[in-house]
This record gives structure tokens, sequence and C-alpha cells, in this order.
């Protein structure tokens, strides 16, 4: 009796599952030409490729249950897994919306090392969002009576909230180190007296390899409430030196040291001097507050530019039979 419409819905349904097909292909390939890539292609090709087969399946018998007039109960269970097949791959296909959306914008801002700690965090997250919404709509369609669920739910959420408020403040200041960007792996920062190159951003703690070898833990929250110095960042770093100069005081000697710091400073690549001053006179000597630019953003090669500079002064110095007593880059007496 419903062979005409038998006939028709499952030419349909054939049609629709083949076009689900071709699309999951096209997803695939999209890719396996670029799998690590996060461009508008691959986004979409992410979404597209986790189409399930048994969706499509379940698509199709919808389809032909819509057409063939099948009996009452088997239509009703038709729809009923229809409803949750829908509801379960819709959650895919928003989870990999989302992910590959937030993923174009943290990989096109800070490349792929920012994106594969975000991703961790943030899969989690919008699962089991996604995946809380889906079975709430499943169950609402299939005749349960979710107000009571939903309002369990939230009181349970606040109730979590509220226990684990410290891990979750640390989470969501993981999430705003990762797209707010004040530092990322591999950078160079400074806080308070503490100094380090990022190692790890986690989803409680950031850690850090300190200059002396250790290595520094701090919440994230914490670093985030402190001023940060992002040395990274900088274009150059300003040293200052105080020197102290012995010999005999005059003009002449103070412009043979501004040459020679000059000239000391100047055979430094990646160097500038800003200025070489006289600052202070007495006990025998001169002090001269010695300024310079390094463009180098390494701290050993800092410290090798620091110390040709001296070594520079001290042979030029000696040439004009004066002595450096003293340089330091803290203040202090001639």
């Amino acid at each position: 009796a419903n062979r005409e419409g038998l006939t028709i819905g499952l030419i349909v349904a054939l049609v629709i599952v083949a076009v689900m097909l071709v699309l999951r292909e096209f997803g695939r390939r999209s890719l396996a030409r670029d799998p690590e890539g996060w461009g508008w292609r691959s986004v979409i090709g992410r979404v597209l490729a986790r189409t399930s087969l048994l969706f499509m399946v379940v698509a199709a018998a919808d389809v032909v249950s819509t057409y063939a007039e099948l009996p009452q109960k088997v239509a009703r269970l038709i729809d009923d897994l229809f409803v949750i097949a829908f509801a379960l791959q819709g959650a895919v296909w928003a989870r990999e919306l989302i992910l590959g959306l937030i993923g174009h914008r943290v990989a096109r801002d800070s490349g792929s090392s920012a994106l594969a700690s975000a991703m961790s965090i943030i899969r989690v997250l919008v699962s089991v969002a996604l995946l809380a919404i889906a079975g709430i709509l499943i169950l609402d369609n299939l005749g349960v009576n979710v107000t009571a669920l939903v309002a369990g739910l939230g009181i349970g959420g606040i109730a979590i909230g509220l226990a684990a408020q410290g891990i979750f403040a640390d989470l969501f200041a993981a999430l705003s180190i990762l797209f707010d960007k004040p530092f990322k792996k591999g950078d160079t920062i400074r806080y308070d007296n503490s100094a380090g190159t990022v190692e790890r951003i986690g989803l409680k703690t950031t850690r850090l390899r300190s200059i002396t070898g250790e290595q520094l833990i701090m919440a994230n929250t914490k670093l985030l409430e402190r001023e940060i110095h992002n040395m990274a960042l900088a274009k150059s770093r300003r040293v200052t030196l105080y020197l102290a100069v012995a010999g005999e005081a005059s003009a002449g000697m103070i412009d043979r040291v501004g040459r020679a710091a000059e000239a000391a400073v100047s055979e430094q690549k990646g160097c500038k001097l800003i200025r070489c001053a006289l600052s202070g006179a007495g006990g025998g000597g001169l002090a001269f507050d010695l300024v310079y630019d390094d463009q180098s953003r390494d701290n050993d090669k800092l410290a090798a530019n620091r110390a040709a500079i001296l070594r520079s002064l001290v042979e030029t110095l000696q040439q004009h039979k004066l002595q450096l007593t003293r340089a330091s880059e803290q203040r202090g007496g001639v």
C-alpha cells in the first residue's frame, strides 16, 4: 500500500546520505592537505569530517518514515532515534566549529604553540557544555520534564563553583593568558624580584626556568595580579654602568673617558651609546654614568657584550694612564 511513498523516501534518503558522504569526504581531504592548519578551509573541513555514519543512517530512516507512512509505533521510534542522533551530532558539529573558530583566532595571532596549550583547556569546557545541552534537549523532546533537572544542574554548578573557585579562577586566568597574550611560551618575563623563561602555561600554574637554573612555579591568578615585564617584547635593553676612574682629574681626562666609552660600545654589534656623562668627583677619581642600548634579547649575549665593553674600556684607559677602579650596575661611591 505504501510502495510509492517508500520508493520516494528511499530515493530522497539515498540522495541525502550521498550528499553527506561527499561533504564528509571533502572535509577529510581538507584536513589531509593541511592537518595542522587553522584556516577557514580547515575549520569547515573539521566540521564536515566529524559527520557520523550512524547519524546518516538514522536521518535516512527518518526520511523514509516520513514518506512511507509507517506504523505509528515504528515511526515514533524512528523519530526518537533521530532526535537523539541529531542532538548528539549537532553537539559534535558545534564543538568542532567553536574550536575551529577559536583555533583560527589564536593561531593567527600567536602561532600554533599557544594554540596547543589552549586547546586542551577549551576542548574540555566546550565538550561538557554542549553535551549537557544536548542531553537536556534529548530528554525534553522525549517528553521528560527537565525543569527540575535544569534547576538541579544550576544549583549543583553554583555549589561546585563555590567549592572550587580557586581552581576555576586559575583556569580562567590561564585562558586570559592564552588569549590576551601578556606573554607566551618561550618569552623571558620578570615580576617582583623573579625572572625566567616561560616553559609551560598550565591549567593552574605557569612554570618558568629562572636564569640561575631552578624552576619557578606561580599560580596563574597570582601571576596576573603582578606587574609583568615581558623582556621578549623589548626592542632593546637599556644598560646603565656606574664607573669610577682614577687618575689626574682634568677636562682632558673627562673627554678621553667619553671617547673610550663611545669606542667600546660601538665595537659591539647591536649596541648603541646613549651617554657617558660625568656624575661625580672625589676620592682621587671621577664617577661616570655609562648608558647604552643593547638589542640582544639573550641574557648570555647581554652579559658577553657588557664584559667586552668593560674589557675595551680597561685597555683604552690604561693607554692614557687611567685606571678603571669600579664598574657596576649598582650606584656607589667613587
